[in-house]
Parts: C-alpha cells; structure tokens; sequence
C-alpha cells in the first residue's frame, strides 16, 4: 500500500495546443514505467514533452484494464516538488482519470511526502485503466549535504575510492561507487563539516552484481569519532536494496556531524553507489 501526501486528479479535456520542453520541467530526461502497456501506448510518451500530438492517438501512455494500475517516473534525483500537471486523453473516455493519485518519494514501496525522486500516479480500483498524455513536474533540487562531505573508509579496493558515494556519478560501469575490501566489519564515513539535524539518508545500491552486499548495514549517525565513529546511534538498518535502485531511510532529526555505514560480521564488503544525505543546519 502506498502511504503519501497526495493530490487526487479529476476530468479536465486535454490540451488544445503544442508545447515543446516546457522551461523547468523535471519529468524531460527521466525514467518511466507502467504497471502493463496497452499496443505501443508506451510509459515513455507521458514524457515527450508534447501536450497536443493525442488527438492522434500518437503522444499517450495507456495500460490495459486492471486491478490498481500505475506509472511511474524516476527523476533521477531528489527534488521538492511544487507542481505536477497532467494533460488527459482528449479523444474520449476523459472520465478515465478521475480519482487517481499522486504520489511523490524516495522509497519504490511507499512514497511519502512531496520531496523525493519517484512520481507514481496511479487509479485505484478494479477494472481501471490509466491514459496519460503529458505529465509535468516543477521543483527544484533538494539539498544534498553529502555534496559538500569529505568520505573515508577502513579499506579500499582498487580504485574504488570512499569520495566516489558522494560524486553523484553513474554506477554501471564500475566508476561511480565507492568499495572496501573483504575484511571484518567494513565502514564507510561521511563527514558533513558542521552539525545537522538528519531528515534522511537516501542509499543507492550497485546494479552490476552483488546487490545482496547491502543486506543488513547500519546507518549511524552522531558527533563521535570512538571506533571511527561506528559507536554512534543508529538511524537505520539497510535489510535489503535491489541492484541499482536508490532507497530512503528516514533519521528524524537525529543530529550529528558524521554519518558512518558499518556491515556487521567477518568476510564483508561494503560497497556504494551513491549516499544522500538531507537535513538542515544547527544555530548554535
């Protein structure tokens, strides 16, 4: 079940004109994926960045009749979302929309709250389909305070380097996450440089192997350096993150300087593709 703030669609006709790249659309250059496809109706055409080519049946994304069905967009990113617009179906059954949902997150299981990476919209119900002709998306991006870190960790494989979690590079060609060594209990460290109430802490695991290397590592977060500063409070405890997916582990203002990821147990390695950390500043 998706848990959210979110905003629930009713009928408005589709757009009678062309509009090409709207300025600040965040949906252009995503990732799209429905639940099941109707013919060529694919996820991808509810992100051309046309509102007007529908009337021919050319320019919308559509499922098939089912039980709950959804589309989702990856933006690639964290942002704080201030507006989505939707651009129905204009050659019949615009009915089709009312009741959907939007929901906005970082978690694939249940988006919640109006900042995060996932957009799903989805109708729920028995025998629904869902026609979309344009999605849009303004916002802008959330800070990552990872960004601004300086990253350490107790070993180093080849050049997999502790800097290379914070690069907010591209994993799946082996140059954009960070790795230890097979050793007893490998850590990875963030240091944030000031103190910050923590909000969350967004995981992205490798997507070229391995994906079960996550599989029970602590998110600790605290102002320690004792033990390299695995003695802090833990925020989170990673059960399992899918090969290449980007999970959200919510701290609530737990606060600290350093953010460290510890795998407990002999023979581990800990590896990373991308840590994002968001929250806000202290005023001492």
């Amino acid at each position: 079940m998706l848990h959210s703030n979110l905003i629930r669609i009713v009928h408005k006709h589709g757009s009678q004109s062309v509009f090409i790249n709207f300025a600040g659309n965040r949906a252009i250059g995503g990732a799209t994926m429905q639940s099941l496809t109707y013919a060529d109706w694919i996820a991808e055409k509810a992100i051309d960045g046309n509102r007007g080519l529908q009337q021919l049946r050319t320019g919308c994304s559509s499922t098939i009749p089912e039980t709950n069905p959804w589309w989702r967009l990856d933006l690639r990113d964290v942002y704080r979302v201030s507006e989505v617009v939707v651009t129905n179906r204009k050659d019949c059954c615009a009915e089709q929309i009312n009741g959907a949902e939007i929901h906005i997150g970082n978690s694939l299981e249940n988006n919640d709250g109006l900042e995060g990476r996932y957009m799903i919209i989805h109708i729920p119900g028995d025998w629904k389909i869902l026609t979309l002709c344009e999605v849009e998306v303004y916002g802008y991006l959330a800070e990552n305070l990872a960004v601004a870190g300086a990253a350490i960790q107790s070993s180093t494989f080849e050049d997999w380097f502790a800097e290379k979690a914070i690069d907010r590079g591209l994993q799946q060609l082996y140059t954009g996450c960070s790795s230890t060594l097979n050793e007893t209990n490998p850590w990875w460290r963030l240091d944030l440089r000031h103190i910050y109430r923590v909000s969350k802490v967004v995981i992205t695991n490798r997507k070229d192997c391995c994906a079960e290397r996550i599989n029970g590592a602590e998110i600790r977060i605290g102002n320690s350096l004792e033990n390299n500063g695995t003695n802090n409070p833990i925020c989170a405890v990673i059960p399992a993150i899918p090969a290449g997916e980007s999970y959200s582990y919510s701290c609530d203002g737990m606060e600290g300087r350093y953010m460290n990821l510890i795998v407990p147990g002999h023979m581990k390695i800990l590896t990373l593709c991308e840590v994002k950390v968001y929250g806000e500043g202290i005023h001492q």
